[in-house]
């Protein structure tokens, strides 16, 4: 079958049967989530589903790593999110389009997606890297999650984390400490399925979609939707919109606003912004 490849503003769209690969493409802003990226991502998302011939989806992305998270500032003559307005109304609902809805829809998808992760998979990026079906590393990836440490944000507004570690104590070291996992301790941890040499990423995931996509479209879908509604069952998708509330009341808080004040007057990425902020250990 021939690769149909169609170039977007931020993400690429490759179709061969049976497989659909999505491309962040945003190398030069380390593949950051702007509205463009996100919205670019769910359409691809909604096409492939439409598909009658498409039964597995890659996500992955070209540059230097996966995912840099959410654009975290921009200059005068940017906007990332236009949708989002001057009133609390307006943030509500434009975070909501951003950042709750395309969230639930990859979670909810019906087929299955592999995600193709290598460098850094950061903050928002997370929500791309980790909430796929399947999520391959190449050894040389990263994982950290620094918005409490940085924006002073409970984590993105789609707090995935409790219901992808299973376990309250990782969790709260996740969010709240902003660790920088490497791969292997993200395979360790249970965030993956599996870490391989940078070099053997692209042919472990293209092997793995090619399996996949020897079952029937019908038992993907079937096997998908009973593991998903286990989890739903037990609360999940309830808790995710829950989550996007508490996020936008957090950000609303004076001494939110104060450390996201602090972060932009730095200059720094969230990433240098914690080390900068870490106290230096004595050696006495």
């Amino acid at each position: 079958m021939t690769c149909e490849r169609r170039t977007l503003e931020a993400v690429i769209y490759e179709r061969e049967p049976p497989i659909a690969r999505i491309i962040l493409n945003r190398p030069d802003k380390a593949n950051t989530k702007d509205a463009t990226l996100v919205q670019e991502v769910d359409a691809c998302l909604r096409e492939a589903d439409r598909d009658r011939e498409i039964k597995v989806v890659i996500l992955k992305a070209n540059g230097k790593g996966f995912c840099g998270g959410h654009v975290a500032r921009w200059g005068p003559d940017e906007n990332p999110y236009p949708d989002f307005g001057d009133t609390f109304e307006d943030l509500y609902k434009g975070t909501a389009d951003l950042f709750l809805w395309p969230t639930l829809y990859l979670w909810e998808f019906p087929k299955p997606t592999i995600s193709q992760i290598h460098g850094y998979c950061m903050g928002g990026g997370i929500y791309l890297g980790l909430l796929t079906d399947f999520c391959v590393a190449s050894a040389d990836a990263y994982f950290q999650m620094p918005l409490a440490q940085s924006l002073g944000e409970p984590g993105g507004h789609t707090m995935i984390e409790p219901w992808l570690l299973m376990n309250w104590h990782r969790t709260m070291d996740w969010l709240l400490l902003a660790p920088t996992l490497s791969a292997e301790e993200a395979l360790e941890w249970g965030l993956l399925n599996t870490v391989v040499p940078r070099d053997e990423l692209e042919s472990t995931v293209e092997e793995m979609a090619q399996k996949l996509a020897r079952i029937p479209l019908t038992t993907l879908m079937a096997v998908k939707s009973n593991v998903k509604r286990a989890y739903e069952l037990m609360g999940m998708r309830v808790h995710l919109q829950v989550s996007h509330m508490m996020t936008n009341m957090v950000g609303a808080a004076s001494d939110v606003q104060q450390r996201r004040s602090e972060l932009i007057q730095s200059g720094l990425n969230p990433r240098d912004f914690i080390e900068q902020a870490a106290p230096e250990t004595s050696t006495d």
